[in-house]
């Protein structure tokens, strides 16, 4: 596969710059792989196609305030500051992004808060925008965690077309989000309302729950035509024990397997066996599947609707099958369907 099979005109309107004021209230476009039936449903039909004892899987990974501004020492030109991941608690080392880089070098200052409470030291280049940090900040660890997020704001995607909002924070996360270390959210499980839940409660469908940090990866463009020499940044992942067991159990019983989002399905494909049998992981994963793929667990898949040659869209077109998935794509187009973080859902079912 090439990248440029990836391809779609898609217009800015086109991407949804706000989630529904209900979660669960969105469209919901069904495929249906054995038959090629293409179904045009509301979210809230979700359920209908799966029975009890069925399994989903759900990403509880929470997002936290990445992106906040400083201003650079001597010059005072406003830096911004994407946080990726802490490196070193006692030491207070962070990877980061910065924005203009050009700007900033090794030894430079960054000063945050209004009263430049937070002080931050440039220590090392890792990537043309990429930069290790080091905060200087008299406190507990958690005293400065507690300042360092109250100057950040949710990490909304810029090609949303708009900039954050405080009540982006609980709408950039899954209700059921629980790990903190996520830079954008697992979108696929921002639809689940308490309503849902509870319905899935009472009809005895199962949940199970891993934890993917995911990272700025999964909303990067693709820069090579042969995907083979693409590679993905590194996120972190764990597969508890109690995971294990019910996905093995439903495996074992026969039961369909619904992986909730791109991230849940490449976390099952890191830790599957040849017995379809998932095993505890706690590590790191850069795994980047794109089509053709076998897949080992999930029998079926919940996405959102995803941008022209990014990472998600190669996945969702690798268990729906290019043809039929660029097929969906082309309908969500003419029928109105809201792209992005905040759009509407695609439903993968054999």
């Amino acid at each position: 596969m090439k990248l440029s099979q990836f391809n779609f005109k898609l217009e800015q309107d086109q991407i949804a710059k706000y989630p529904s004021y209900v979660r669960d209230d969105c469209k919901m476009m069904v495929l249906h792989r054995k038959t090629g039936e293409i179904e045009h449903k509301m979210f809230d039909d979700l359920l209908s196609y799966f029975k009890p004892h069925d399994l989903f899987v759900f990403n509880d990974t929470k997002v936290f305030p990445a992106r906040l501004y400083g201003n650079k020492e001597k010059t005072g030109a406003t830096i911004e500051v994407f946080l990726l991941r802490e490196l070193n608690r006692e030491l207070r080392l962070w990877d980061v992004l910065v924005d203009p880089a050009r700007k900033i070098r090794i030894g430079n200052k960054l000063y945050f808060g209004e009263d430049n409470s937070i002080v931050a030291e440039v220590i090392d280049n890792t990537t043309s925008r990429g930069r290790t940090l080091r905060f200087l900040y008299d406190g507990d660890h958690e005293e400065f965690k507690r300042s360092l997020y109250a100057l950040g704001e949710a990490p909304i995607p810029r090609f949303v077309g708009r900039g954050s909002e405080p009540e982006d924070m609980e709408a950039f996360q899954c209700i059921f989000a629980k790990y903190e270390g996520a830079v954008t959210a697992p979108t696929a499980g921002m639809h689940f309302s308490k309503v849902t839940l509870k319905r899935m409660e009472i009809m005895d469908i199962e949940k199970a729950f891993i934890t993917l940090h995911c990272g700025l990866g999964n909303f990067r463009q693709t820069d090579v035509e042969d995907l083979t020499k693409h590679k993905m940044e590194s996120e972190q992942m764990m597969v508890s024990a109690e995971c294990c067991a019910t996905v093995n159990r439903a495996v074992d019983n026969g039961q369909q397997i619904l992986a909730v989002g791109t991230t849940v399905q490449r976390a099952l494909e890191v830790c599957v066996g040849p017995d379809g049998h998932i095993k505890e992981y706690e590590g790191w994963t850069n795994k980047f599947i794109f089509p053709p793929y076998d897949f080992g667990v999930a029998t079926s898949m919940l996405v959102n609707f995803h941008l022209p040659y990014s990472v998600m869209l190669m996945l969702t077109a690798a268990f729906g099958g290019y043809d039929f998935t660029m097929e969906a794509y082309e309908q969500a187009l003419k029928n109105d369907y809201k792209f992005g973080p905040f759009g509407d859902a695609l439903l993968i079912l054999d």
